[in-house]
């Protein structure tokens, strides 16, 4: 679904007449000619408000909306928290470069954070345009089929702009309507467990009416799916069993979920690894869910169909700015001759994509960078066409591996890692290792490279392997931090210092785990007098 510029202006357009919030992250855009009462008599339209979802969550950076004074809101990704705050990634860079990175990275963090203001006003952008689908498009006169699809997406991206939202922040306010002026002294925090129960259920409706992934046609590639919906109730499941869980839920649910997406059949292993993050591995058989981007002429701001991921994490030599550095641990996780390094990591005199890369020390912090994201420049820089993985095949066989692990399944969980293990050791090196080529040439993995774990494990030696395999399958994909506090490893990885930061910004609900959470924007707060995070 690598929608075109044209259909995101008219899906921007048509959801203008939506939002017709109060202020702050409900108040949306104005009204426009389309009315709710027309926009889902027409089946097109009713499809560009749905795009008009995803594209918020393709969104990094852009105005925020409804606010009077035009305010701006700064860069925020995925990795600044998966990655940055873990010991996955440095923030990289010069050293003066983005200091607000390392307020994430040691915890030192105002509530006027800009990557944290972004990622909550553009998640509560997403969730009023999702409601905007959602409470209107049953009395819509389109084909029935076409409403329970479009509807089943846009309850999956509520789910996940909620998911996003309660990992962070911890409870949050639920809104499953437009807020009107008359209703904000009642908006109240939800808490962690209600949030969670709030797009568990959303997850749950999509999966009764999202098609599987061979039900949409070649052109709506991309969009949700049963799998999707699955795998990410699979996460939220999985990230409560460490945290907060309020809802008593089990690995065994973890498990059956994961079943039904392997048992689905809809999914299989890209065959290499060094594919997945290149042009031929969008949308593949791996691909679970991804954001969807293409490159145009179109530069920084929201209406655009690419996305400045690339160029903020390119090497400042060729035509990025250097963040999001892995660091050396990470690197000495790996197994000897393990291809998935060279698929992860650049260094110094690295050819990538037929390109010599020269790291300069003064704009690095660990002369490392994540060759997942790297790419030939486009012509606008700052519309990078690759798509960013949500969620990969390889997570589902590995959450439900850790969830057999976990209910004394032991030889199955050996078994799904193997299966991670074996398509690793069989994978090439990463595209354009050679001066001017982009081909594909042979990583020549020595025999014993990977070899199967042992049927004999398990227990927390069991758990650690997993643990481990997760961490160099998913490097440099935004998944570490949040697995390190899910496990209880995280506070201990931490400097005393950063540490002492990190508890004091735990959430007071009863966690299995000490689960740190970001401040609430001050706005916010002011706003609609929220009760703000400890420590903040």
């Amino acid at each position: 679904m690598k929608t075109a510029h044209a259909a995101r202006l008219i899906a921007f357009t048509v959801l203008a007449t939506l939002s017709q919030g109060c202020k702050s992250f409900l108040d949306k855009e104005p009204l426009g000619t389309t009315t709710q009462d027309t926009l889902f008599r027409d089946p097109l339209n009713a499809v560009q408000a749905v795009n008009a979802i995803y594209d918020v969550a393709s969104w990094d950076q852009g105005p925020k909306w409804g606010d009077p004074n035009g305010q701006f809101v700064p860069q925020t990704y995925e990795w600044m928290f998966g990655d940055v705050m873990s010991d996955d990634a440095a923030k990289g860079s010069s050293p003066s470069d983005f200091p607000t990175l390392t307020e994430l990275k040691t915890w030192n963090i105002p509530p006027s954070n800009p990557p944290v203001t972004t990622l909550w006003v553009h998640s509560f952008t997403g969730i009023a345009r999702a409601n905007s689908v959602i409470n209107n498009i049953d009395a819509g006169t389109i084909d029935a089929a076409l409403k329970t699809r479009l509807k089943g997406e846009a309850l999956f991206l509520r789910a996940y702009f909620y998911f996003n939202l309660v990992k962070s922040f911890g409870g949050v306010p639920l809104f499953d309507k437009t807020v009107s002026p008359k209703d904000a002294a009642n908006v109240t925090r939800a808490s962690i467990a209600e949030t969670y129960a709030f797009l568990e259920k959303d997850l749950k409706a999509a999966a009764t009416m999202l098609p599987e992934k061979d039900g949409y046609a070649a052109a709506d590639l991309g969009r949700a799916t049963k799998g999707a919906a699955n795998g990410y109730l699979a996460r939220a499941i999985m990230y409560q069993l460490g945290t907060v869980n309020g809802n008593n839920h089990t690995w065994q649910e973890v498990y059956d979920l994961t079943n039904t997406v392997i048992t689905s059949g809809k999914y299989s292993l890209l065959p290499n690894y060094a594919q997945i993050h290149q042009t031929i591995g969008e949308n593949s058989s791996e691909s679970i869910f991804e954001i969807q981007f293409a490159t145009s002429n179109d530069g920084y701001g929201p209406i655009m169909t690419g996305t400045t991921n690339n160029i903020f994490q390119n090497n400042r030599k060729t035509f990025g700015y250097g963040f999001n550095n892995p660091t050396q641990n990470l690197v000495n996780e790996f197994e000897p001759n393990d291809p998935r390094l060279e698929c992860t990591v650049i260094k110094n005199g690295d050819v990538v994509l037929g390109i010599k890369n020269v790291i300069d020390m003064t704009e690095n912090e660990t002369g490392y960078l994540s060759r997942k994201v790297a790419i030939i420049a486009p012509n606008n820089t700052a519309s990078g066409p690759q798509n960013i993985r949500k969620m990969r095949y390889a997570d589902i066989l590995l959450m439900k591996a850790e969830a057999a692990a976990q209910t004394s399944k032991n030889a199955e969980a050996v078994a799904l890692v193997n299966q991670v293990r074996q398509r690793a050791r069989t994978s090439t090196r990463p595209p354009g290792t050679t001066v001017g080529s982009l081909a594909y040439e042979p990583a020549n993995t020595p025999a014993g490279t990977l070899p199967d774990l042992s049927t004999s494990l398990s227990g927390p030696a069991l758990l650690n392997a997993i643990w481990h395999e997760r961490r160099v399958e998913f490097g440099e994909e935004s998944l570490r931090l949040w697995d390190l506090i899910r496990t209880g490893r995280y506070m201990t990885l931490l400097p005393a210092e950063v540490r002492t930061r990190a508890l004091a910004r735990v959430t007071k609900e009863t966690s299995v785990n000490p689960t740190p959470l970001l401040p609430i924007p001050l706005t916010e707060v002011q706003a609609w007098n929220l009760p703000q995070n400890p420590g903040y």
